[in-house]
Protein backbone atom coordinates (compact mmCIF):
# COMPACT_ATOMS: atom_id res chain seq x y z
CA UNK A 1 0.00 0.00 0.00
CA UNK A 2 1.21 3.68 -0.79
CA UNK A 3 2.94 5.58 2.44
CA UNK A 4 2.44 8.92 0.50
CA UNK A 5 -0.60 11.20 0.68
CA UNK A 6 0.31 12.48 -2.85
CA UNK A 7 0.69 8.30 -3.78
CA UNK A 8 -3.13 7.72 -2.30
CA UNK A 9 -3.99 10.42 -4.19
CA UNK A 10 -2.66 9.38 -6.84
CA UNK A 11 -4.49 5.90 -6.89
CA UNK A 12 -7.51 7.50 -6.37
CA UNK A 13 -7.75 9.60 -9.21
CA UNK A 14 -6.11 6.75 -11.35
CA UNK A 15 -9.54 4.63 -10.53
CA UNK A 16 -11.65 7.67 -11.15
CA UNK A 17 -10.16 7.63 -14.83
CA UNK A 18 -9.65 4.22 -15.60
CA UNK A 19 -13.55 4.05 -14.77
CA UNK A 20 -14.30 6.92 -17.10
CA UNK A 21 -12.21 5.87 -19.69
CA UNK A 22 -13.77 2.04 -20.08
CA UNK A 23 -17.30 3.69 -20.41
CA UNK A 24 -15.91 5.87 -22.71
CA UNK A 25 -14.11 3.02 -25.02
CA UNK A 26 -17.38 0.97 -24.41
CA UNK A 27 -20.07 3.50 -25.51
CA UNK A 28 -17.55 4.41 -28.41
CA UNK A 29 -17.59 0.10 -28.82
CA UNK A 30 -21.61 0.47 -29.09
CA UNK A 31 -21.63 3.51 -30.97
CA UNK A 32 -19.94 1.16 -33.84
CA UNK A 33 -21.79 -1.31 -33.77
CA UNK A 34 -24.90 0.59 -34.22
CA UNK A 35 -23.13 2.44 -37.03
CA UNK A 36 -21.92 -1.11 -38.92
CA UNK A 37 -25.63 -2.04 -38.78
CA UNK A 38 -27.18 0.86 -41.02
CA UNK A 39 -27.82 -0.34 -44.43
CA UNK A 40 -29.20 3.15 -45.56
CA UNK A 41 -26.50 5.31 -47.24
CA UNK A 42 -28.25 8.56 -46.38
CA UNK A 43 -28.41 8.02 -42.87
CA UNK A 44 -25.24 6.47 -42.60
CA UNK A 45 -23.83 9.72 -44.12
CA UNK A 46 -25.80 12.04 -41.56
CA UNK A 47 -24.61 9.79 -38.52
CA UNK A 48 -20.75 9.63 -39.76
CA UNK A 49 -19.50 13.16 -38.78
CA UNK A 50 -21.00 13.01 -34.89
CA UNK A 51 -19.11 9.14 -34.81
CA UNK A 52 -15.91 10.75 -36.34
CA UNK A 53 -15.68 13.63 -33.37
CA UNK A 54 -16.20 11.44 -30.96
CA UNK A 55 -13.32 8.72 -32.05
CA UNK A 56 -11.50 11.91 -32.66
CA UNK A 57 -12.26 13.22 -29.09
CA UNK A 58 -11.56 9.46 -27.32
CA UNK A 59 -8.23 9.94 -29.23
CA UNK A 60 -7.23 13.41 -27.76
CA UNK A 61 -7.35 12.18 -24.52
CA UNK A 62 -5.75 9.22 -25.08
CA UNK A 63 -8.33 6.33 -24.50
CA UNK A 64 -7.87 5.15 -27.86
CA UNK A 65 -4.30 5.80 -29.83
CA UNK A 66 -4.40 8.17 -32.87
CA UNK A 67 -3.51 5.55 -35.50
CA UNK A 68 -6.67 3.18 -34.17
CA UNK A 69 -9.21 6.74 -34.91
CA UNK A 70 -7.66 7.32 -38.17
CA UNK A 71 -7.88 3.32 -38.66
CA UNK A 72 -11.34 3.49 -37.42
CA UNK A 73 -12.19 6.71 -39.26
CA UNK A 74 -11.27 5.18 -42.73
CA UNK A 75 -13.35 1.80 -42.33
CA UNK A 76 -16.22 3.62 -41.01
CA UNK A 77 -15.83 6.06 -44.50
CA UNK A 78 -14.95 3.22 -46.70
CA UNK A 79 -18.68 1.03 -45.66
CA UNK A 80 -20.31 4.26 -45.83
CA UNK A 81 -19.40 5.00 -49.21
CA UNK A 82 -20.44 0.93 -50.03
CA UNK A 83 -23.92 1.15 -49.16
Amino acid sequence: MANHKSALKRIRSNETRRIRNRYQAKTMRNALKKFRSITDKKEASEKLPALFTFIDKLAKVSVIHQNKAGNLKSKLAKQTNSL
